[in-house]
C-alpha cells in the first residue's frame, strides 16, 4: 500500500486552518454569556494540564517518586511558593522517594 505523505499534511494544515478560522467567522459579535466566558477562559489551562499530567508520571523511573513529587509540586504551588522553589523541591522529592524506592 503506497501512501502520499504529503495528502496527510494538507489534510492536517486544512483541518488546524478550520479550527483557528470557524470561530472567526462565526463569532461576529462579543459573547455576552458570562458561562461561555468563563468556560472559554479556563480552556488553555486546562488543555495543558491535560497534556503535561501523563508525561509527569512517565517522567520518572517510579510512578510513585513522579506522584510523590506532584503532590508536592501542588502543595508548594497552592502555597504561593515561586516556580524555582516548587521545581527545586519537586526535583528533590523525587530523588529521595527514588533513592528509598530502589528503582
Amino acid at each position: 500500500m503506497n501512501h502520499n505523505i504529503y495528502i496527510y499534511i494538507l489534510v492536517m494544515a486544512g483541518i488546524t486552518y478550520l479550527i483557528r478560522l470557524l470561530p472567526l467567522t462565526l463569532i461576529r459579535r462579543e459573547i455576552k454569556s458570562t458561562f461561555i466566558k468563563s468556560f472559554l477562559y479556563y480552556v488553555p489551562y486546562v488543555t495543558l494540564s491535560v497534556m503535561t499530567f501523563p508525561a509527569i508520571l512517565s517522567a520518572t523511573a517510579n510512578v510513585w517518586s513522579a506522584a510523590a513529587g506532584f503532590v508536592v509540586a501542588l502543595i508548594l504551588a497552592y502555597n504561593r511558593k515561586s516556580l524555582i522553589q516548587v521545581s527545586l523541591i519537586s526535583c528533590a522529592v523525587v530523588f529521595v522517594v527514588e533513592l528509598f524506592t530502589g528503582i
